[in-house]
C-alpha cells in the first residue's frame, strides 16, 4: 500500500517533469515558429534576396540618370542630349525627322 508520503513524492516529480517539459515545449515551439524563430528568419532572407535585387537596380537607375545629368552639365554639354531635351520638352519636330502618328484605337 502506498502511503501518503510516498504518493505525494511522486506526484510532486511528476508535476516538476510535466512543468518542467511544458517549459521546455514552450521554447521550442518559439524558438521555430516565433518573431525571431526559424521560419521567420527563411521569411527575413527571402526578403534580405528581394530587397538586394532592388537595390541593386536603383543603383543602376541612378548611375544611368547621373550619366545623362552629367551630360546637360553646362561645363561639357553634349548638343545631341541639349537637342533631344528641348525638342522634348517644347514638343518641336525637326522638318527632316520622320514623325510616325499612332492612333491609340
Amino acid at each position: 500500500m502506498v502511503t501518503r508520503a510516498r504518493l505525494k513524492s511522486i506526484l510532486t516529480g511528476l508535476a516538476l517533469y510535466t512543468m518542467a517539459a511544458a517549459i521546455v515545449g514552450y521554447f521550442g515551439v518559439n524558438a521555430y515558429t516565433g518573431k525571431y524563430g526559424l521560419n521567420a528568419r527563411q521569411e527575413l532572407d527571402q526578403e534580405i534576396i528581394a530587397l538586394t535585387s532592388e537595390l541593386a537596380r536603383l543603383k543602376r537607375e541612378r548611375a544611368e540618370g547621373e550619366q545623362r545629368v552629367s551630360l546637360l552639365r553646362s561645363e561639357k554639354i553634349d548638343p545631341d542630349m541639349l537637342d533631344e531635351r528641348a525638342r522634348y520638352q517644347l514638343q518641336y519636330v525637326n522638318p527632316h525627322d520622320l514623325v510616325r502618328m499612332n492612333n491609340p484605337n
